[in-house]
């Protein structure tokens, strides 16, 4: 058993296996994904089918590559679909994946928020308590007054 050195790089191993960057080919398929759900997507795709029917049934019989039942587009738009159908689910997985971060995100924000305003609700709380024991300016003058009235009795 050979252990791993960990002060050393790895040496770079051949595969056989093709490399490929999943961030790339995650947004990849998303910017797929978003076009496949866009108007544009079906006024091309429209355009596509109708010049295929009129050139395979207008064209000369020796220019035309897909006859009468059209079999050729039928394989065409399968595989079309059988490549959309994957990249629009990976897109919808990164979005997912997204959107419970950002409600991981939310959630902690919110909970700080109320340890927030529970802290500055004790914290106002406790300056009522607090004002309520502090002498005010009425409550001055009346002591004041009732002082200046027993030195005037005593004299």
């Amino acid at each position: 058993m050979t252990t791993e050195r960990l002060d050393q790089p790895r040496e770079l191993r051949r595969t056989l296996r093709p490399h490929y960057d999943p961030e790339a080919f995650g947004r990849l398929s998303e910017r797929i994904a978003r076009f496949l759900g866009t108007g544009r997507f079906i006024v091309w795709m429209t355009v596509f089918v109708a010049v295929w029917f009129a050139w395979n049934m207008g064209a000369p019989e020796f220019l035309r590559f897909d006859p009468y039942p059209f079999i050729f587009l039928t394989l065409m738009l399968s595989l079309q679909a059988s490549y959309a159908a994957p990249l629009i689910l990976l897109a919808q997985n990164r979005q997912s994946d997204r959107d419970r971060i950002q409600y991981e995100q939310d959630r902690e924000s919110a909970e700080r928020n109320q340890a927030e305003i529970e802290y500055l609700t004790r914290e106002i709380a406790g300056l009522r308590l607090a004002l309520g024991e502090v002498a005010t300016r009425d409550y001055l003058r009346a002591e004041l007054a009732q002082l200046l009235e027993e030195l005037r009795e005593r004299r």
